[in-house]
């Protein structure tokens, strides 16, 4: 995207935020930034006040911060381990069923059942996560998400698994992320106050990518070596570890946040108070597009990995690798920005894109490769960009509501993009496929900045 279109959007919206004072805030710089909203929230709660602009760099001592606080600590180590598990079981999830039907569409409609439940019901898990403790929400999740990837281990492993098997556990995953994903998201800040609020949504977004960076290497060595099977039994023992950490949690130590007591219009509320804010608006919308078209990125690398480059399981868990590898420095790169901005969030969803269209065709596996790696950078600055303007720009009160409202655009948008994309793969293939779903977001990211230049120039 170009420069001049970022500079034009980069300061057109005041991001509000409860700050506490970071290392290298620059005094002169706080006393700048604190500009009332020109969007006030519409419900009731202490309003949030501006984001803290950091005068200089962190030094690389300081990228991670937040883990000074050790119930932190805790939580991103469990974290981890918790998403190589949890790649594992999607890689071998993914293939398994790319082999039992032997239909690409099959995967996307893995990916659609998984996410479906967040799009119907999201909204009311936000609601739950603003009701209720969230350290009891998180635990009662993960100890279904446990139970669940063991069905699948047993089946695997006894030589019984068969797709409906794999669909019928998506479902069961997709009523926990309901509950889970809000709650998660929310929890950090209980973890770390809003001081290190911003540091630690991008440490999260680290040790998820590091994850994924592991995961699927690890899961194409077992596929291949011994089959998919070892892979779910991981995942429910990972599970069984994040139970355990939630419970040694130091209480006395969490920023616990009163529950929100139960009203009429809640999440009428909530949509209301989210569209008065372009610092939620926009990411919205661009999240909507990216999801539906450019986040279900699997669904398609199974199928350039089986048909296009025949590099076998093996070779799709190393694309998987390699995407997660450049959102693993997209994921740094965010830890260490100084200033949050929707310039960033629109040229990150822009370029993401544009990378995938430029992949499509490509008929090197080298390139290929490398592309993608280039294209994890970019979807991971926008996916941590946007997730961190949208938890700062809410209220406490309200946040879980806001949080799972964005979460059911993000992962509703892949319940409508996985088996869309897959069926297009089989239709047109699978390099179109791709290219449909580069060009779209590329397309809405171009337009949203076009416009907020012209207002601004207007203004």
């Amino acid at each position: 995207m170009p420069s001049s279109v970022s500079d034009a959007i980069s300061e057109s919206v005041t991001v509000p935020f409860a700050p506490a004072p970071l290392p290298g805030v620059s005094p002169i710089s706080r006393a700048r930034s604190v500009q009332p909203s020109s969007y006030p929230a519409v419900v009731a709660y202490p309003p949030t006040g501006p984001i803290a602009v950091v005068s200089d760099r962190l030094p690389w001592k300081h990228t991670f911060i937040s883990l000074r606080v050790h119930n932190f600590r805790l939580f991103a180590a469990s974290h981890l381990l918790a998403v190589i598990a949890v790649w594992m079981q999607r890689i071998a999830q993914d293939w398994i069923v790319l082999q039992l039907s032997g239909s690409v569409a099959a995967v996307g409609v893995t990916v659609a059942l998984q996410f479906t439940p967040v799009l119907l019901l999201g909204p009311w898990g936000g609601l739950m996560a603003d009701r209720f403790s969230k350290r009891r929400l998180l635990q009662l999740c993960q100890a279904g998400a446990g139970v669940c990837a063991a069905v699948l281990g047993a089946l695997a492993l006894t030589h019984g698994l068969q797709v409906w098997h794999v669909y019928a556990v998506a479902v069961a995953l997709g009523l926990v992320t309901v509950l889970d994903q809000p709650s998660r998201q929310v929890f950090v800040n209980e973890l770390v106050g809003p001081e290190y609020l911003r540091n630690a949504i991008s440490v999260n977004s680290t040790t998820f990518q590091l994850g994924g960076l592991i995961g699927p290497a690890v899961a194409g060595g077992l596929l291949s070596a011994v089959g998919g099977g070892w892979a779910f039994v991981v995942n429910a023992f990972a599970c069984l570890v994040t139970v355990v950490m939630l419970s040694s949690l130091r209480k006395d130590q969490l920023h616990t946040a009163p529950p929100t007591p139960k009203s009429k219009g809640m999440l009428r509320e909530a949509v209301r108070y989210a569209w008065k804010k372009p610092t939620i608006r926009w990411p919205w919308m661009l999240a909507g597009a990216v999801a539906v078209f450019a986040l279900s990125l699997p669904v398609l690398l199974a199928a350039y990995a089986d048909h296009i480059f025949s590099i076998g399981a093996g070779g799709y868990g190393l694309l998987n690798t390699l995407v997660a590898l450049g959102s693993l420095g997209g994921a740094v790169a965010s830890a260490r920005r100084r200033r949050l901005r929707l310039a960033t969030v629109v040229a990150g969803a822009g370029l993401y894109g544009v990378l995938l269209a430029l992949a499509a065709f490509v008929p090197s596996l080298p390139v290929f490769g490398a592309l993608m790696a280039v294209s994890g950078f970019c979807a991971l600055t926008f996916l941590t960009s946007a997730n961190q303007l949208v938890q700062t720009s809410a209220n406490m009160g309200i946040r879980g509501r806001v949080m799972s409202l964005y979460t059911m655009v993000l992962m509703g948008g892949q319940a409508l993009g996985g088996p869309m994309l897959g069926g297009l793969a089989e239709l047109w293939g699978a390099q179109w496929a791709l290219c449909l779903g580069g060009c779209v977001p590329a397309l809405v990211a171009g337009s949203l900045a076009l416009w907020l230049r012209r207002r601004d120039t207007a203004s």
